[in-house]
């Protein structure tokens, strides 16, 4: 009897319920906060970056509905408060391993080109993120061109530079 009651108030929500679930070293805040960092690199929020984002993050993490809404709001507060990209890539780089980091570099394209354009400064953050991450030069275009022929397919625009 002890136990399930030790268990019901194990699982009671706290008052903070993003900060409680997602801490700072948790990758996932990481990746949503380079996700964050990516998207507002241009200045300005498209909703088809932030509705990728959203996706991309649910089917990499099996997130929805509040937890998914936590990881968000950890993830853009924690990009608030970050005074460099190290915070969160230093946390990815004990997570993942090298193909891992290739495939997140890939997500973060596809955040970029959501809104059927890539900005300049999009680009050069994409650049220091994969330079962090230790992803090369080739891979970084690879996963480039991936996501920029998806997001053609996507919007039906032609996304050339």
């Amino acid at each position: 009897m002890f136990d399930r009651i030790i268990a019901f108030l194990k699982d009671l929500p706290s008052g903070d319920s993003a900060a409680a679930q997602f801490g700072p070293e948790d990758p996932r805040v990481a990746a949503a906060a380079l996700m964050y960092h990516v998207m507002d690199a241009d200045g300005v929020r498209q909703d088809a970056e932030w509705e990728r984002m959203k996706e991309l993050l649910s089917e990499a993490y099996g997130l929805t509905g509040t937890a998914l809404d936590d990881l968000v709001v950890a993830g853009g507060e924690a990009d608030d408060e970050a005074i460099d990209l190290y915070a969160f890539t230093s946390v990815l780089q004990r997570h993942l391993d090298a193909a891992q980091r290739v495939e997140f570099i890939g997500l973060m394209w596809e955040v970029a080109y959501a809104d059927g354009e890539l900005h300049e400064l999009e680009d050069n953050t994409l650049w220091r993120v994969a330079e962090l991450l230790g992803v090369d030069s080739r891979d970084r275009v690879i996963e480039r061109q991936r996501a920029k022929a998806e997001a053609a397919k996507l919007t039906g625009k032609s996304l050339d530079d």
